[in-house]
């Protein structure tokens, strides 16, 4: 008897009855899996490396030891508000990645309905599932801890920062995580719900606060509209917060528990619809309710079988449905998107906004990040998917000819891009239309659309040959634009800003941005209809000529960069095709 009660309160204590056996066979696989060491390795040397850089920002050579001394708390609270804040925005994208297959596989693999035979029920699949990944992600939050309280001895830091800056990205990572998981339950693939968790984030805590302090606008200020909306967004939270460590004032740390409370209020009522429909899903794998087959018309007879015309593998993909398998549920949420991003365009009228080139910056970086986050991903998928549908073999014993693949894989990507693309083109064009923007910005545009989209094919295509799982290679072609364009250009322009090194590679470098061109190119042609002069970080260039110029010799370096990849992927195709 008094074994039976000492068992039931260890079962209690240890959380075994929350988690189940899920999370102990997660974190079993977790440990011998390779990437999450390359990850933790990752993390820690882009750490190590942005506090290293912001540590030389607060450090002056060559002055008194007292100068320095007294510059040690303004560096400490420097460096600890460097460190929440890269915290914050890596572990919800790492986050976002790792949950993203949590039940897809499950349903995939045509496992979710063995374990529904089991006393294993939906409530366990689901916290087992993301408790054991979210594990992976506290382990790098606490890699930070050490450093913090070290750092925190300088001075200028109140525990109550630490706190609130940890807490709320727990909060926020538990969030985004259950968003991820429950978009699994509906995407086969990983990057689907990549992109639907990513583009879900930007409308709940980007677009829609937006909307809505434009609403409130005329009724309180935008101190109180800030304030009020950090109980909500975890991101006004963060700059509240930061705010208010830099002005000495702390009563704007005073919400993050309600912040906190609420956000995992938010994550619990994900959960419990995700528990809903892994219970479905699991149910209709049990029962054998399967969807009808591609060859099975709606009358139950069979369909006729579509006649291949031109090249086979062109032809395939072309047959690939732009909007997916659920056409309906994409076709409303693209009109909501579509219908939200009217209301803005309508609030850009009243203000009368639309005439200056800051409204048509904004417009062109959101339009420009859809375009360079589909071609990243899709990609990435064109070979690999075929791998995990053991259909690649049988196309490798064909005639199909090596480059014809690839060229085939290649078109279909761009047919399947194109539509991304087109939400940029069409608001320049229409504004074009309007005399507000200059009609070189189409061709300029054009110019740079069409070698990232090429390069990340390139990219893409390698890494779907060199992998043989969708999500590491969409990860890998991720990773590599990130680092190109995102990580590079971020601690490059904090090097010039502590002005230790030679800034005219650096400057050279940011000029050859994707991003930084597409600014550029609409700080120079939107606002009047006519042309301004074209500010690149290294100077010079101040004509449309020039400009172009350049644009043109920067496409060419990257084309001749993809086409390596390309070559590279053509000589590894038919190698490991299992």
């Amino acid at each position: 008897m008094d074994n039976v009660a000492f068992n039931w309160v260890v079962r209690i204590f240890s959380l075994a009855w929350l988690t189940g056996p899920i999370f102990d066979k997660e974190m079993r696989v977790s440990s011998r899996r390779r990437r999450n060491y390359v990850l933790r390795f990752v993390y820690i040397g882009l750490f190590t490396f942005f506090v290293g850089i912001m540590w030389l920002g607060y450090t002056v050579h060559g002055t008194s030891s007292v100068y320095q001394i007294s510059r040690m708390a303004q560096a400490g609270q420097g460096v600890v508000m460097a460190v929440l804040w890269f915290q914050f925005l890596t572990t919800q994208a790492i986050a976002i990645v790792i949950l993203s297959t949590s039940i897809s596989d499950e349903i995939y693999k045509r496992t979710l309905g063995v374990l529904m035979t089991t006393p294993i029920g939906a409530f366990q699949i689901v916290i087992g599932k993301l408790m054991s990944k979210l594990l992976q992600v506290l382990l790098l939050l606490l890699i930070s801890l050490p450093l913090l309280a070290i750092v925190r001895v300088f001075g200028g830091v109140p525990w109550n920062y630490l706190a609130c800056g940890l807490c709320v990205t727990l909060t926020t990572v538990l969030f985004v995580g259950s968003l991820s998981l429950f978009f699994s339950i509906f995407t086969r693939r990983a990057y689907g719900a990549i992109v639907e968790a990513i583009l879900a984030t930007g409308l709940l805590f980007g677009l829609l606060p937006l909307l809505v302090g434009y609403l409130l606008s005329r009724f309180m200020s935008d101190a109180r509209f800030v304030v009020g909306l950090a109980y909500v967004n975890p991101y006004f939270m963060m700059i509240v917060a930061t705010e208010s460590l830099a002005a000495a004032r702390l009563g704007g740390l005073a919400t993050w528990p309600v912040h906190c409370a609420i956000m995992l209020g938010a994550s619990a009522l994900l959960l419990v619809l995700a528990m809903v429909f892994v219970r479905k899903a699991a149910l209709r794998q049990a029962v054998g309710q399967v969807a009808k087959r591609g060859l099975e018309a709606k009358d139950g007879k069979p369909a006729s079988i579509h006649r291949v015309v031109g090249p086979p593998v062109l032809w395939k993909e072309r047959r690939i449905p732009l909007l997916g398998k659920r056409k309906v549920a994409t076709g409303i949420v693209g009109l909501v998107i579509l219908g939200l991003l009217g209301v803005t365009y309508v609030l850009c009228v009243t203000e009368d906004a639309l005439g200056d080139e800051q409204a048509h910056v904004m417009y062109t970086i959101v339009y420009f990040s859809v375009g360079i986050l589909l071609t990243m991903i899709v990609p990435a998928t064109c070979i690999t998917s075929e791998k995990e549908s053991q259909t690649w073999s049988l196309l490798l014993t064909t005639t199909v000819g090596t480059w014809e693949i690839i060229a085939g894989k290649a078109l279909g990507v761009i047919r399947r891009c194109a539509p991304a693309w087109g939400l940029l083109f069409a608001h320049v064009i229409v504004f074009t239309l309007g005399r507000i923007i200059h009609p070189l910005a189409i061709v300029q545009l054009a110019i740079l659309v069409t070698w990232v989209v090429l390069f990340l094919t390139g990219t893409g295509l390698y890494f779907s040959t060199r992998f043989k799982n969708t999500t590491t290679a969409v990860i890998a072609n991720m990773a590599l634009a990130a680092v190109l364009w995102a990580v590079a250009p971020l601690f490059l322009a904090i090097a010039m800003e502590i002005g230790r090194a030679d800034s005219s590679l650096v400057e050279v470098y940011l000029d050859m941005n994707p991003f930084v061109q597409a600014v550029v190119v609409m700080m120079g042609t939107a606002g009047s209809g006519g042309l301004s002069p074209y500010e690149w970080a290294q100077g010079g260039m101040r004509g449309w000529a020039a400009a172009t110029e350049w644009m043109v010799l920067t496409s060419v370096v990257y084309l001749a960069i993809g086409l390596v990849f390309v070559g590279r992927a053509g000589a590894r195709l038919r190698r490991n095709p299992f």
